[in-house]
């Protein structure tokens, strides 16, 4: 039975699956094409099947097995986000070792989602990360806080003209960094600042070109190392 979506219509959000278990392949297609929102247009037992039909198929989202043969998902991730910088990627696997974490975040990934989540979950992170948010299942996302550096002068971090000064957001910016950092989407941002989703996005695409960064992931973790929020 199809999932019922909101009468503003949402656009379809085309999916490539890379997994080398067929069992899973299918089973992840069967839930996902249950949403009539989302579509699975790639099916690819390794990285290099889905990186040929990349500039054909052009998916929005990517859920990327960490442990594929010959080429792993981290460098498959790092290579769709060359060919296709828009696309997401979104690492799923059944690893939650803490280097695995950072390594997929750090590649490109803008969500770590363990394998056994709930179906109906992975169709809204999916959704989510679409409209550009990023997402780590609780059950690892301890281990990616341990990434962060330790800051020992809490006390002396810079004030926050010092930080004007380093990177020239408006408070209105501030404010959707914030935002951007706890993982919500512009949808959400929006929501939350009553503005339309249009101009939510349109200071994300400002704060990532004052920021020097290419997406929010990068965004969120250098506004934390550099104590901007």
């Amino acid at each position: 039975m199809k999932t019922a979506i909101p009468e503003t219509e949402r656009k379809i959000i085309k999916v490539a699956i890379v997994e080398d278990f067929k069992l899973t392949r299918v089973g992840l297609r069967c839930a996902l094409n249950a949403n009539e929102d989302i579509n699975v247009v790639v099916e690819a037992e390794d990285a290099q099947s889905c990186i040929r039909v990349l500039d054909r198929e052009k998916p929005d989202v990517v859920l990327m097995d960490l442990g594929l043969p010959v080429m792993n998902g981290i460098e498959a991730t790092i290579k769709v986000k060359e060919l296709l910088p828009s696309t997401k990627v979104i690492a799923l696997t059944s690893h939650d070792r803490e280097e695995e974490v950072i390594a997929a975040l750090s590649s490109g990934a803008s969500a770590y989602c363990l394998k056994d989540i709930d179906p109906e979950k992975l169709a809204n992170v999916i959704r989510d990360v679409n409209e550009g948010a990023c997402w780590i299942d609780p059950m690892v996302s301890q281990l990616a806080l341990k990434s962060f550096p330790k800051i020992d002068n809490v006390g002396f971090l810079p004030c926050k003209n010092q930080m004007e000064n380093r990177v020239p957001l408006t408070e209105r910016e501030y404010e959707v960094l914030k935002h951007l950092v706890s993982g919500k989407s512009n949808t959400e941002i929006a929501k939350e600042l009553i503005v339309s989703v249009h101009t939510a996005k349109a200071h994300v695409c400002s704060i990532l070109q004052k920021m020097c960064v290419n997406d929010r992931v990068q965004a969120a973790v250098k506004a934390v190392k550099e104590g901007l929020v």
